[in-house]
């Protein structure tokens, strides 16, 4: 992506603007719109009745960037509708105009501010945003509705996701090109955005106005790059959000610039609004393809972002959606009314019947607990990881399609169709320039919302390890091809998962039938055993009907992240740390029913925390301020549904030996050493049968197995499959 501005031909916006100016604009010369532009930013005020004057003090606290608020600017009785309409329909011409207002204004404040005298103000950057849609001012549309011939070089509003950027370069606003034969120099003026120059081929040193000398020959001019002014620059890459791609298409994406003060404000993964002057530029591709018909013509659009309709401050977009006084009042009547809790759990997808547990852990993950700041900087996650684990067609993919659709920021992913790098982050070399880039892949996407992975068990393992820090620090570290950064992840992770042997066995033990890593089990804050009851009077139980108020759950949830933020309570933080207690005592005891030193999924630190985040988001569906016992006793009662139900799940006596047995299992592990070399692959059936012919039992061949697996001797490959000697 960067790069791709060098070494062509390009061609100016300024060619291509329109000449339908509002008719209130037609007759603006330069010097009314400067005289204009400087009378708005120094006596416009919001009420016209308040002492204050946003856009005057803004460069008087500072003289390099001035924030304009486009409705502020068109305001019919406040502000310049003629500007507005102006500025809308010619930016290219009309934004220097204001930026040049603004460098005088600076200058005027900093002479008073000062003893009087001309002070040395630097350029000013007007950037453009739009709180309100009040006015006539920037046309707001998607990618989908952008057409060239009625936007190229208009100011527009797009909305969309930032998922790849540049590193910044330079580019040149002056250059100053110098005569090889006579000394002649001359200084000209850059395009902007990918715009270039064109250098004059015939030296321009002539006594005779108007008259070249043709003395110095032809393309007698060098640049001198020790003159040349540069401001910084950076390319970003800008694609539809996720919930606004239609079903069954491929999301649409855009170049986009940046220049000066926005260059390094967003990273991927930052949703924005972006404002900016739709532009042309002619690709590399049409140039190579100049020799066939009609391939001049061919241009490729870009934005030129002038500035964020939402507050974007060190890269960091905390996206805070806007509510009427109306619905916020709603919200809160719903809150304070008895049983909101229940109704909400009663809203989670109801054309699945049952599932009472999940329905309420689903919406905890919606809501979330409450991001906490440590007194050292760093951050405990506030969001809620769910795992369903258990027999297909039981409705996990729905489940997760419900929290996707709900959710107000989401992604809905396939494990099997993942790589780590489409999880997490990638570093790719552009095309044309050979440059590397940063995009992001679908956990930086859905920062601030949630992550629903299906089929997480099809997924390799070495990509599973690559969210591990994705799912506890909520960050994304980068360290390729000179790229070293950090992205932002704060994101619910909701996965669903099938046993080994595609069914849950209950023959077999936990550690058998959730064939995952304790790793990325310890990251789950709920995990639930789904198990497909044969029950023909349950069958004929279950309801068809559709949801018909998933849009008030969605904005409500919006509004609870937005506005609430619990804690927990003393006395209900002590009964939490004597549960703890006790859950680590059961576990214990049914990993040694289990014959393992350890469960199969580990109640650590992690575990109480999640409770902690369970507990806070109940508090937030009622809109409290704490969380108290009550809450943390239902939490609890979930946390025994689902977590500690697994960890006791499966056959619980199989592995208790005796003497007898444990020499019989060493036996059976010397036996399957001999047959299985160091890093080789054996497949399970042939090992069974091969030592079921020497006389061993099936049922202790597998113990012996799962022994040598929890030793980190062996490994199982491909859905268990196959067995993998690792030492």
């Amino acid at each position: 992506m960067s790069g791709f501005d060098e070494g062509a031909v390009f061609y100016s916006d300024q060619q291509f603007v329109s000449v339908g100016l509002a008719e209130d604009a037609v007759n603006l010369t330069k010097q009314q719109a400067l005289t204009k532009f400087g009378e708005f930013i120094r006596t416009f005020q919001i009420d016209n009745k308040s002492s204050s004057f946003p856009y005057a003090d803004q460069l008087a606290k500072s003289s390099q960037r001035l924030r304009v608020d486009l409705a502020h600017l068109a305001h019919p009785v406040y502000g310049a509708p003629d500007l507005a309409s102006a500025l809308t329909e010619n930016p290219a011409d009309f934004l220097p105009l204001f930026e040049a207002a603004a460098k005088a204004e600076a200058q005027r404040i900093r002479s008073l501010a000062e003893d009087g005298s001309e002070p040395d103000v630097a350029d000013v950057q007007v950037m453009l945003h739009k709180s309100s849609p009040a006015g006539h001012a920037a046309h707001t549309l998607s990618m989908r509705d952008i057409k060239p011939e009625s936007y190229v070089s208009k100011l527009v509003m797009v909305p969309g996701i930032i998922t790849a950027a540049s590193r910044p370069k330079h580019k040149a606003t002056y250059i100053t090109i110098q005569c090889r034969q006579c000394g002649h120099s001359q200084r000209l003026a850059c395009r902007p955005g990918v715009g270039g120059v064109t250098i004059p081929r015939q030296c321009g040193a002539s006594t005779v106005p108007g008259q070249a000398s043709n003395t110095c020959g032809m393309d007698p001019y060098l640049v001198l790059p020790s003159r040349a002014e540069c401001i910084d620059q950076q390319s970003l890459k800008m694609q539809e959000r996720p919930e606004d791609v239609p079903t069954g298409d491929l999301p649409r994406s855009m170049m986009c610039l940046v220049d000066r003060g926005l260059v390094g404000l967003v990273s991927p993964g930052t949703r924005v609004t972006a404002v900016g002057i739709l532009s042309i530029y002619q690709s590399k591709e049409a140039g190579k393809a100049r020799d066939r018909a009609g391939g001049v013509a061919i241009r490729q659009s870009y934005l030129r972002i002038v500035g964020f309709q939402e507050d974007v401050i060190n890269g960091d977009s905390s996206r805070k959606p806007t509510f009427s006084l109306e619905e916020e009042q709603e919200f809160k009547e719903f809150a304070a009314q008895p049983g909101a809790m229940d109704r909400i759990f009663a809203r989670i997808a109801p054309n699945i019947f049952g599932h009472a547990d999940i329905k309420r852990a689903i919406a905890a993950l919606l809501f979330g607990g409450a991001r906490k700041r440590m007194p050292d900087g760093t951050y405990r996650r506030g969001d809620i990881n769910v795992l369903l684990l258990g027999d297909p067609s039981t409705a996990k993919s729905q489940f997760l399609k419900f929290a996707s659709k709900t959710a107000p920021i989401a992604v809905y992913t396939s494990g099997k169709g993942s790589s780590a790098a489409g999880l997490t982050a990638s570093v790719i070399r552009s095309v044309i320039g050979g440059r590397f880039y940063l995009e992001g892949g679908a956990m930086v996407l859905a920062d601030g919302g949630v992550v629903c992975i299906d089929e997480f068990d099809k997924m390799r393992p070495e990509d599973r390890v690559a969210i591990h820090e994705a799912m506890e620090q909520q960050t994304i570290s980068i360290a390729k091809a000179g790229i070293t950064t950090m992205l932002r992840s704060r994101t619910s992770v909701l996965a669903a998962a099938n046993p080994p042997s595609g069914r849950y066995d209950d023959m077999k033990s936990a550690q058998e039938n959730i064939d995952l890593q304790s790793t990325i089990l310890s990251r789950f804050d709920l995990i639930f055993i789904v198990k497909d009851e044969r029950s023909m009077a349950r069958d004929k139980m279950i309801a068809q009907h559709v949801l018909g108020e998933e849009e008030f759950l969605k904005r409500y949830i919006e509004y609870v992240r937005a506005s609430c933020s619990p804690r927990i309570t003393d006395s209900a933080a002590r009964l939490l740390a004597n549960e703890y207690v006790d859950l680590r005592g059961e576990a214990q005891r049914a990993a040694g029913a289990e014959g393992a030193d350890v469960p199969a999924i580990p109640i650590t630190v992690r575990q109480l925390e999640a409770i902690v985040r369970v507990s806070e988001a109940l508090a937030k569906m009622g809109l409290q301020a704490v969380a108290g016992e009550t809450h943390v006793r239902a939490a609890l009662e979930l946390f025994k549904a689902s977590t500690m139900d697994a960890v006791k799940s499966g056959l619980m006596d199989t592995l208790v030996f005796s003497e007898e047995q444990r020499a019989e299992v060493h036996r059976v592990e010397e036996q399957i050493k001999r047959r299985v070399a160091i890093g080789s692959f054996v497949s399970e059936r042939k090992l069974l049968d091969e030592l079921s012919r020497v006389g061993f039992n099936e049922n202790l061949v597998r113990k012996g197995l799962l022994y040598l697996q929890s030793n980190g001797d062996f490994e199982y490959r491909r859905e268990r499959r196959l067995v993998h000697r690792m030492r």
